[in-house]
């Protein structure tokens, strides 16, 4: 059987890139929690939690359960702002990629793979899946655990099945997270995610968790939140095992001649790739192409190779990937701070154009072009 971890879509093609995740630093236990995901009054939510109590001892739940569960816990406005407008940006994939396999994630995706070299390649052995590849996910995911998320998962289920948006989804959810306490592998207070309850170095939904989770340390808990990342890591593996990887089989790889059949090219003018089952699998945890070249991409640079030979077509408004950096670069040292420079034109970009259009008497539309490139050299 197949089993898809997010039967929800928080797009990491359209680059909420987990690391990525859109979630906050969080670190052991200790987390604080940000002022508009303090929970607030709300007598509906209220009522909608008196009658799920039943349902929820009827699934097993025990009262102490729900009572420690439901403590300091409530309902999140934010959360359900954030569910209902999430903006499926149009990302190319060359975008996707400046982010999801930038230098900075492949230096710390190299990091943590010496770092955990023992378990990693212990896990490679046990479930047949690279340890690059494990180490990619847990880049994506969670920018290898400095972004785990910091909200309360019983808030964010309850909040989202209180909605009802998708409220027998996210009930669901909320059932698997209070079994999870039950079960002892966490605490309250240490059971948070992202908004939408993705938990954990490996942003596992709560019955994702329930089927793949794995005690790989021994101590009798399978700890996805703990620092020690190896209960997480071994159950990203063997999620990826149960959904069919094979064992020595490449992902995929660039394909930079015409002579290979059923190539994949997501970007038109772009690099395209042949692709096989274990590129399938990855898309098991991220429906996504791009999330899927994203993993293997990744893990290629971690375990030592290059950038990709075939270069991108310039944009729509005629830019190469290095005209928009010189174009963040030159914007930055007028004094109109793009936030970075890594020729991916998002919103701190289009302010700051239109900062420095204003300024100079230009049109302001927010938007890149070779003649404010110019402008600016």
């Amino acid at each position: 059987m197949l089993y898809t971890r997010r039967a929800f879509s928080v797009s990491l093609a359209a680059l909420g890139v987990a690391g990525c995740a859109g979630t906050t630093r969080s670190s052991g236990s200790a987390r604080a929690i940000p002022d508009d995901l303090q929970p607030v009054p709300n007598a509906a939510y209220d009522a909608w939690v008196s009658a799920f109590r039943p349902r929820a001892r009827a699934a097993g739940i025990s009262e102490t359960t729900l009572t420690r569960g439901f403590r300091n816990t409530g309902f999140l406005p934010s959360v359900v702002r954030r569910d209902r407008n999430q903006t499926e940006f149009k990302r190319s994939l060359e975008d996707y990629l400046s982010i999801a396999v930038s230098d900075e994630r492949v230096a710390k995706g190299r990091a943590a793979l010496a770092r955990h070299q023992s378990v990693l390649r212990t896990l490679e052995a046990t479930y047949g899946v690279d340890a690059e590849i494990i180490t990619a996910i847990w880049g994506l995911e969670s920018f290898y655990g400095d972004r785990r998320g910091n909200v309360p998962v019983v808030s964010a289920t309850s909040t989202l099945a209180h909605d009802g948006r998708r409220g027998a989804f996210f009930e669901k959810q909320l059932i698997a997270a209070l079994q999870i306490l039950q079960s002892g592998d966490t605490t309250p207070d240490k059971l948070v995610g992202s908004w939408a309850g993705a938990m954990g170095h490996t942003q596992f939904i709560p019955t994702s968790y329930q089927a793949f989770a794995v005690d790989f340390t021994g101590d009798g808990r399978r700890d996805i939140w703990s620092d020690d990342p190896s209960d997480a890591l071994a159950s990203a593996a063997a999620y990826l095992q149960r959904n069919g990887w094979v064992r020595g089989q490449r992902w995929g790889r660039e394909v930079t001649d015409g002579t290979v059949a059923n190539t994949l090219q997501p970007q038109a003018g772009g690099p395209r790739f042949a692709v096989g089952q274990n590129f399938r699998v990855i898309k098991r945890y991220n429906n996504s192409d791009a999330y899927a070249i994203g993993v293997g991409h990744l893990a290629d640079r971690i375990g030592g190779a290059g950038p990709l030979a075939t270069p991108f077509p310039p944009d729509a408004n005629g830019l190469t990937k290095d005209d928009r950096i010189a174009l963040q670069r030159g914007l930055t040292a007028r004094g109109f701070d793009t936030q970075g420079a890594d020729g991916v034109i998002g919103p701190n970009t289009q302010n700051a154009i239109r900062d420095y259009q204003a300024s100079a008497g230009l049109a302001v539309t927010g938007q890149p072009s070779l003649g404010l490139l110019n402008n600016l050299r």
